[in-house]
Formats: structure tokens, C-alpha cells, sequence
């Protein structure tokens, strides 16, 4: 009887530097994480505590080089992602957040002073950030945003607000992104430090998806900051797209993980539970939803492994960026729906992680480009047409 998620073996094709790195974030994970999952879920907390321990594991710039960070390959980095989405997509946002949206554009395009006084104590995880890019009334078409950044002597006045954002009153740091002019070619990125007079975050309450997940609203009034404070490498939306690259291919390879969850307590509930006198597994309805699980996300390890590769070589599209996270993040929800079915009533009920998981898929669905955002996305590639605007 096969008990394993890995049907491919694509392990097999891993150097040891990546099994060792997956081994001790999936002990964290089992160790540590999972038995306060319940508790910080249905308070709709994230267990900060944890926090060095994360940082001890190496997670926090894992793949960036230099400033007390990793500098490992990107295959690493996506294992350790899909073993925190195993334990819950709160957690892996976090990380994600940390790694890929304000250590990446830190590393990519700050100063050196930038990156001297920031990077170290973030891998550390003394320091943790948040990303402000999505607003109220601009998600899917960031180039709409109305934050806006004037000029004012040697500085800056950051006026506006961001919504939905992940670590936001936790955060110390913000990368706030904001126009300096009419058109979206003068979007800059901004370093907001907790606590700078007129900057405020203010946490969104009433989610039923990500609850173990520090997710808020950011407000700008007349916030003043210096001209040290600007991302100075890069205009346009450029910045905030690459940034989002980067956290699309973590979120691609996080599904994975909690696709594998869901399978793994559906297959053995189904093999313990007795109906009509015999395990339900025995059914051939529950095993056709059993291979169809299972055969995704075997699919799923295939897409981002190679999404790995062509990252390490300096090959990857951000096409097929989309192609793996909307691709992954779908079949994972839809495994995590297969599988409450599987556990009837038992589905709904937060002592098994299966709802817990469904609910946060749906929200990963909608985070860092919609289903239909990315199904654009790879509709222009292969057609050279552009959907975007009927």
C-alpha cells in the first residue's frame, strides 16, 4: 500500500542540501506548529512566538546573497514554502511576505545603507515587514492605485491607504508603494518605519479564511518621510510586479503543501472509517477522489520543481510563474473540497485541518493575482493578444 505523497519520486531528483532543508522545516511544522494551529485559528491570532525559530531555521532570505541571509538555491527556498503551507497558508504567508515582498525589493533595489540596516535584522527575525501595494479600490489593476508620494523640501509626503495587508500592525517596516506623478511609470517604492507620525495599521477583523493571519489596513496622513526612505533602484511598475513574481512562485510551491495535507488525512480517514461494515476507502467512488487528488498533486510537484530549475538557471518567465500558482492554488482548493466530502460532517469541524485549509485556499485563489488574473496572464503569452480590456 503506497502512504506517501511523492508518487514521481521526485525526491530523487533533489541534491541533499534541498532534503535536509525539507526535513527540518516539516519537523518545525509537526513539531511545533500544528499543535497551536487550533488555538491561533479560532482566535484569529499568528503565533509570533515562533517567529526566531523560523528565523533560526534560515527561512527569512533564505534565497537572497549576502547581508546574513541564505544565499540558497530556489528549489530550497519552494520546500521549505510547501512545508509551511502543509501546517497552514497563515504561516506560509508570513514567510512569503518576509522573504519575497520586503527583503527581495530591499536587496534588489535599495541602497546600500538600505540593505545594511534592514537585511540582517530580518533574517534574524528581530525585524518584520509588510508589503503595500493593493488599495480599496485598486487590486487586479495596481497601476490604478491613489497612494500618492509628493515632494516636499528634502522629502517626501505619503498620502493614502492599502488594504488587505499581511503582517500590517506587526510589521516595523513597511515597502509602501505609492505614484509621484500622473502616470503609473512614477509609482516609487517607499521604506515606512512603525511608528512614523500619520502612518497607522489597523487590523481587519471578521475573516473566515487565513484567521492565523495578521492581515490589515494601512493609512497615510500627510505622512512625512526623508529622502534615505525611497527605494532608489528602481520606477514604474516594475518594482511591485517583480516583487510579486517572486512571492507568486513561493505561493505556487506553498499549495502543493496544503494540497498534501488534505490528501494525507483524507486517505487515512477513509482507510479508518467504517460504513456498511467495511472502510469507506474500499468504495470506488472515494478512491476515484482519492487518485484524482493524488495525481494533481503529482502534477503540481512536477510544474514548480521545473519552475525551480529555470529560476536557478535565470530562465523563468513570469508567465509561467502564473501558470504554476494558478494551476497549483486550483487544484489544491479543489483537493481540499474532495477531501471535506470525504470526511462528511467530520469535514467541517476545525479538529482535522481540512476546513481549515479550504478556507484558506479561498483566499490564496484570490491573493497575488486572481484565478482569472493569471489565466490572462498566460492567455496573452500564447496568444499575443490581450484580454485585459475586453
Amino acid at each position: 500500500m503506497y502512504e506517501g505523497t511523492d508518487f514521481y519520486d521526485v525526491q530523487d531528483l533533489w541534491t541533499e542540501e534541498e532534503r535536509l532543508a525539507r526535513e527540518s522545516v516539516r519537523r518545525f511544522v509537526r513539531e511545533r506548529f500544528q499543535p497551536l494551529i487550533q488555538r491561533h485559528f479560532r482566535e484569529g491570532t499568528f503565533p509570533m512566538e515562533l517567529v526566531p525559530e523560523l528565523a533560526d531555521l534560515g527561512i527569512f532570505g533564505v534565497n537572497i546573497t549576502g547581508y546574513g541571509c541564505g544565499g540558497l538555491n530556489n528549489i530550497v527556498y519552494g520546500l521549505m514554502m510547501q512545508e509551511l503551507e502543509y501546517g497552514d497558508s497563515g504561516l506560509r504567508s508570513f514567510a512569503s511576505v518576509q522573504n519575497s515582498l520586503v527583503m527581495f525589493p530591499i536587496w534588489k533595489y535599495g541602497s546600500e545603507v538600505q540593505k545594511q540596516r534592514w537585511l540582517p535584522r530580518m533574517a534574524r527575525g528581530e525585524v518584520i515587514g509588510c508589503f503595500g501595494l493593493t488599495e480599496p479600490d485598486a487590486g487586479s489593476d495596481p497601476g490604478a492605485m491613489r497612494t500618492r508620494a509628493r515632494r516636499d523640501g528634502n522629502g517626501w509626503v505619503l498620502s493614502g491607504s492599502k488594504m488587505w495587508i499581511t503582517n500590517g500592525s506587526v510589521a516595523d517596516v513597511a515597502v509602501v508603494w505609492a505614484r509621484t506623478g500622473e502616470g503609473a511609470d512614477s509609482i516609487r517604492g517607499f521604506l515606512v518605519e512603525k511608528g512614523t507620525p500619520g502612518f497607522a495599521a489597523t487590523d481587519i477583523e471578521g475573516k473566515l479564511g487565513l484567521r492565523a493571519s495578521v492581515t490589515s489596513e494601512l493609512s497615510f496622513d500627510d505622512c512625512r518621510l526623508g529622502e534615505d526612505s525611497v527605494l532608489p533602484g528602481v520606477t514604474g511598475l516594475s518594482g511591485p510586479l517583480s516583487c510579486l513574481n517572486q512571492a507568486r512562485y513561493g505561493i505556487a510551491w506553498g499549495a502543493v503543501g496544503a494540497a498534501m495535507c488534505c490528501y494525507d488525512t483524507a486517505r487515512r480517514y477513509a482507510i479508518d472509517r467504517i460504513a456498511f461494515g467495511k472502510p469507506i476507502a474500499t468504495f470506488q467512488l472515494v478512491q476515484a477522489k482519492l487518485v484524482q487528488m493524488i495525481t494533481e498533486i503529482t502534477k503540481a510537484q512536477l510544474l514548480v520543481f521545473r519552475l525551480g530549475q529555470l529560476k536557478d538557471q535565470g530562465k523563468l518567465k513570469h508567465t509561467q510563474v502564473s501558470m504554476a500558482k494558478q494551476n497549483n492554488v486550483y487544484w489544491a482548493l479543489q483537493i481540499a473540497r474532495m477531501a471535506r466530502d470525504i470526511l462528511g460532517a467530520n469535514g467541517t469541524a476545525d479538529s482535522y485541518p481540512v476546513i481549515r485549509h479550504m478556507v484558506n485556499l479561498e483566499s490564496v485563489f484570490t491573493y497575488e493575482g486572481t484565478d482569472d488574473i493569471h489565466k490572462l496572464i498566460v492567455g496573452r503569452e500564447i496568444t499575443g493578444l490581450d484580454g485585459f480590456r475586453g
